[in-house]
């Protein structure tokens, strides 16, 4: 008899879409016709909590402990009749079921409120063009928080809605302290967690318990569910792969882990767990095991001796999300962000394009790890196809690309087998602002359903991103993210501080191109993040090179991969993180940004050396650049019709062609010579987007000099051709 895979995601990850983890590997074990159930511990503990029953269950328990509690906690306490009556249908109005108490919500007088609220004065003026229900659900936001803040407070300080002790995980270069936690008695949210594990346990009947642990924030929920399963039922093999021990358990040698874990698995999962399969079922010898770390004479031994190679991006099969009980995730807007709102709001299905970086440079990042390093492209007909299937089974369109960077190449081809297969998708994704997003390719991608990016402009500074090694210029970034904006794409940037050797100033002269570019509009949304050095990137293992010195030189025996450093040529950085994040939350709403950057920081910091319109230079000076002969041309539109006529002037005679072109909001009518218009018109089947050889601009230009003996440049650019250019003639 073979192996029964239970795939679990530990608490907590995301309320509003499942971490795609186990959908992945569940796809890859049906490609291997291996029978695998997956759950999603964290909605489910979420969904518990969050009831009537569970709320109870919360409040009886402080009935217990109601002695060293805030005013806050207390008020909440006070008002419990009024959480217990509304809990049921506000979880329910977060899973889309009851969108009528949107507007009982919105009057203010159902949900009870605590110290969550205080901040809502402003409301009308973030919710005033967005409508009732995006208001009602930030409000039923608040309204967990508030809830939230009790747990934390009177019942388990560990609790957070997308991560769990996570304080325990950050940083544990030793055991000791996630080893003591653990033996402490069961906290109200083990409980939960434990009794539905249980449940899990006894309904899928594994022989074999893998948890995938993307975060900090869910590797205690893990260690305390596999300690709960080796009490309980020693017979099964337990397993961890996932993010967390990729990036920070790969030196791990304490051998106490495996107390709780049978295997831990690194890298990507998919060979790794199938020789593990192998090996249980008695296939395979231990020795033979793929990246896998297991306890052997009483030591941590790593075993690598499978000669089985990876399996391609074709081969893994399409994400499977059966099993998780897609319905009951929740939409929640916590903060006025644009960006942050597609992260929480909604149900995206999340594919990969591409395996690994195709840029895989950057010096802060892990360069040197499989999963950035390890480059690795699907193709379009592969990914359209998992598209499709996913859409069927979930029932959902929306699309989270979770690329580290989705390559351009690879974002045209698939916008345009897209439109060809006449799917209809929304997605975003991660990308680079480099200068292949011109305006054109920006307008193709908004046509397949790109609703936004994100990308990182990191250090807005011209020296350090030469240090970072990030291949763009701010120059090039404000023409990029002008290109989205026009196209009518959100686009979010990624914003770092403290990065080795960055001075004051240049700290300052940052925060003032991203005053510039929120300013002239084209970024939208943005997030500060302080630089973190860590174990597997450039910087972290050429220190000397960026002129920084590492502090926690000796390796831990648990977690290593963040490293302590002081930078002895670089600012404090840590005196700019609020005057930064406020400044950005101001700018995002389209205000502030007369004020003069001091105004930012309770400290002195100098002027900025950047002229106050570098930016908006930098957009209008885009350098004219002549189109390239293999540059293909496609067309959007629908055939038009031609009308042929005569037009007189001064005793002339011309003849014309008049070709009207349908597109959803309105007629566009051009009028060209008669042997131009017909040219054309010979021209769009081939152009159409749905013709797969694509004409390119050399062969275009050849067979227009042919036809009508004129210059093909001049016609390109007469005032006819731009306005079909602006109405769906790209050039990529």
């Amino acid at each position: 008899m073979g192996q029964n895979i239970l795939l679990i995601t530990p608490p907590f990850t995301q309320l509003n879409t499942p971490y795609p983890a186990t959908a992945y590997l569940k796809g890859f074990l049906n490609t291997q016709n291996i029978a695998s159930f997956q759950c999603d511990l964290g909605i489910e503990v979420i969904l518990k909590l969050f009831s009537s029953e569970g709320l109870n269950s919360l409040f009886s328990q402080l009935a217990t402990h109601n002695s060293h509690q805030t005013a806050n906690s207390q008020r909440i306490y006070n008002l419990r009749e009024c959480y217990i009556q509304t809990i049921d249908q506000v979880i329910a109005f977060l899973q889309e079921k009851n969108v009528a108490l949107a507007h009982v919500i919105c009057e203010g007088n159902y949900l009870p409120e605590a110290s969550r609220f205080a901040q809502t004065e402003d409301l009308e003026w973030a919710f005033g063009t967005m409508g009732n229900r995006d208001k009602a659900k930030h409000l039923a936001t608040l309204y967990l928080e508030d809830l939230s803040d009790l747990i934390v407070e009177a019942v388990d300080p560990h609790f957070g809605f997308s991560r769990y002790a996570e304080r325990l995980g950050r940083s544990a270069n030793s055991f000791d302290d996630l080893n003591a936690e653990l033996q402490k008695p069961e906290s109200f949210i083990d409980s939960i967690t434990l009794k539905l594990l249980q449940e899990k346990i006894e309904l899928a009947q594994p022989t074999l318990v893998a948890f995938s642990v993307p975060f900090p924030g869910n590797l205690y929920s893990a260690f305390k569910c596999a300690q709960f399963l080796k009490k309980h039922y020693p017979e099964l093999k337990i397993a961890m792969g996932g993010g967390f021990p990729n990036t920070e358990l790969r030196s791990l040698s304490d051998t106490r882990v495996f107390e709780y874990f049978d295997f831990i698995l690194l890298d990507d999962g998919e060979t790794p767990i199938l020789n593990l399969i192998e090996y249980l079922d008695g296939k395979r010898e231990k020795a033979g095991l793929k990246r896998t770390f297991a306890l052997e004479n009483g030591v941590v031994d790593f075993l690598n001796g499978s000669s089985q190679p990876d399996f391609s991006q074709f081969e893994a099969g399409t994400p499977d999300y059966s099993d998780l009980e897609l319905d009951k995730y929740l939409s929640v807007i916590e903060i006025v962000n644009p960006m942050h709102r597609l992260w929480s709001d909604g149900r995206w299905n999340k594919l990969t394009l591409a395996h690994g970086c195709y840029w895989g440079r950057c010096t802060f990042c892990d360069t040197s790890l499989d999963y950035i390093r390890r480059y690795e492209p699907n193709t379009v007909q592969v990914l359209c196809g998992r598209i499709e299937e996913m859409i069927r089974q979930t029932g959902q369109i929306g699309f989270h690309f979770v690329d580290e960077a989705a390559p351009p190449a690879l974002m045209r081809a698939l916008a345009l087998e897209i439109i060809r297969r006449k799917l209809t998708v929304v997605w975003w994704t991660n990308i680079r602002f480099e200068k292949s997003f011109t305006y054109d390719l920006c307008l193709l991608l908004k046509e397949s359903g790109c609703i936004a990016v994100s990308g990182g402009l990191e250090v807005a500074s011209d020296r350090l991103l030469g240090l970072i090694n990030k291949g763009v210029s701010v120059s090039k970034v404000s023409h990029v993210t002008d290109n989205f904006t026009r196209a009518g794409i959100m686009v979010h940037a990624y914003l770092m501080y403290g990065f080795p050797t960055q001075t004051i100033q240049e700290t300052i002269d940052s925060l003032e191109v991203v005053r510039q570019l929120f300013e002239a509009g084209v970024i939208q949304s943005g997030f500060w993040h302080q630089f973190a050095m860590t174990a597997h990137s450039p910087v972290g293992m050429n220190p000397a090179q960026f002129k920084v010195k590492i502090e926690n030189e000796e390796p831990g025996t648990f977690a290593n991969n963040d490293l302590i450093h002081t930078d002895p040529t670089g600012a404090d950085h840590e005196l700019f993180s609020e005057g930064l994040k406020k400044s950005l939350f101001n700018y995002m709403h389209g205000i502030c940004f007369e004020f003069p950057l001091q105004d930012w920081f309770d400290f002195k910091v100098p002027k900025t050396t950047v002229a106050p319109d570098y930016i908006q230079q930098s957009i209008d000076e885009q350098a004219y650049e002549p189109a390239s002969p293999s540059a293909k041309i496609v067309w959007l539109g629908g055939v038009p019709s031609i009308r042929t006529y005569t037009k007189k002037k001064k005793n002339n005679s011309f003849e014309m062609a008049e070709l009207t072109f349908s597109n959803k909001k309105h007629d566009l009518v051009i009028q060209l010579k008669q042997t131009e218009g017909e040219w054309l018109m010979e021209q769009i089947p081939a152009l159409s987007v749905q013709n797969s050889t694509q004409t390119t601009f050399g062969e275009l230009e050849k067979s227009f000099e042919q036809h009508t003996g004129e210059d093909f440049v001049l016609f390109w650019n007469s005032p006819a051709i731009k306005e079909l250019r602006a109405n769906g003639l790209l050039m990529l």
